[in-house]
């Protein structure tokens, strides 16, 4: 894992929408290596179905895009403001952290993330959500997600360093790469690719605000509870 020589670390993620297969290896990884407890996530990935058109024959066909999620470690972080009791921090390297000292499980940080991404550990009873795997960082190892996606997926590493497999995604893919929810105003460090393309933007509704994943949420005996979720189609 290539890191700056000259600065401390930054670390941020991009995610190629164009490659995922929609397969959980990360979220199932992220489960194993951080002990989440069942029913929630730090990582989960959403699937989103969708009219289109087979660019082969020309008839309509049903596509199916696939949104992996996690903390957004934003710049602007609302949980972070949210938090009454200053237990939420932003460390040097970028990664928004949650000190299960001083968490009093108020849920404002939940209340205020408009990605789903923190919950409250039932096990430790306390606030809980990706850290980007620090313990892994610290050993000079990537992110579980990262280094168990079959279909690199992941682009992650040291923003300050050039050389560094996002900072290079980055390079590559400039004009093709941005946030999920950009009305939230958050800059995240995680960037995605392809939204608006393989993924359609209407599938960030599907993301929570001001609440957990669910963990029925891509279930399809419960879509029809999920619709309401959605922006109804003009006309309709």
């Amino acid at each position: 894992m290539t890191t700056s020589t000259t600065a401390g670390p930054k670390w941020g993620m991009a995610i190629d929408l164009e490659r995922c297969i929609g397969c959980h290896a990360c979220s199932v990884a992220c489960k194993v290596e951080n002990s989440v407890s069942l029913g929630h996530f730090r990582t989960k990935v959403y699937y989103y179905d969708f009219a289109s058109v087979n660019p082969y024959n020309h008839q309509p066909t049903t596509k199916r895009a696939f949104l992996p999620t996690l903390c957004m470690q934003c710049e602007d972080a609302p949980c972070l403001d949210a938090c009454p009791n200053d237990a939420i921090a932003r460390g040097a390297d970028g990664i928004i952290h949650i000190d299960d000292t001083a968490c009093d499980r108020s849920r404002d940080c939940i209340k205020a993330c408009p990605y789903g991404a923190i919950h409250i550990d039932p096990v430790a009873e306390v606030a809980d959500k990706c850290d980007f795997c620090s313990h892994r960082l610290a050993a000079d190892m990537e992110p579980a997600c990262v280094e168990v996606c079959p279909a690199d997926v992941f682009a992650f590493g040291d923003l300050n360093d050039p050389a560094s497999p996002v900072s290079r995604f980055h390079a590559k893919h400039r004009q093709q790469v941005a946030p999920l929810k950009p009305e939230e105003k958050t800059k995240p460090l995680v960037q995605y690719r392809g939204l608006g393309g393989v993924v359609p933007r209407a599938m960030a509704h599907k993301v929570p605000k001001g609440r957990s994943h669910d963990p029925f949420s891509y279930e399809i005996d419960t879509w029809d509870q999920l619709k309401s979720a959605f922006p109804k189609p003009k006309g309709a």
